[in-house]
């Protein structure tokens, strides 16, 4: 004895279905587009973060070393005066550099 099974599948296309899932279809490459945009952005982020914490790093580094500078010719008006004009010569210095680089308004 032998069966021979046929199965039909008629696909109805429902065109409201269709819209919605064109839909969906556009939302996810709207997020996804959303994704790589936030991932660059975080990425520079990232760049930027770690630009910062190195600056603030060096200038911990230098106010410690004007510190012991101090502690070290605390004693000597000369010296210390001499100091006060490096660190003023240095102060100008920065001030220039940053003045020059900060774009205006």
């Amino acid at each position: 004895m032998h069966f021979i099974i046929h199965v039909y599948h008629h696909v109805v296309t429902d065109e409201n279905v269709t819209k919605k899932l064109d839909k969906i279809l556009q939302i996810l490459g709207d997020i996804q587009r959303k994704e790589e945009t936030m991932s660059v952005e975080l990425d520079a982020l990232t760049i930027q973060v770690t630009s910062n914490t190195d600056v603030e790093n060096s200038a911990i580094l230098l106010i410690q070393g004007i510190a012991a500078q101090l502690s070290a010719i605390k004693d000597d008006p000369a010296k210390i005066a001499a100091l006060a004009t490096s660190l003023k010569v240095s102060a100008d210095n920065l001030a220039a550099a940053i003045l020059a680089n900060t774009p205006t308004p």
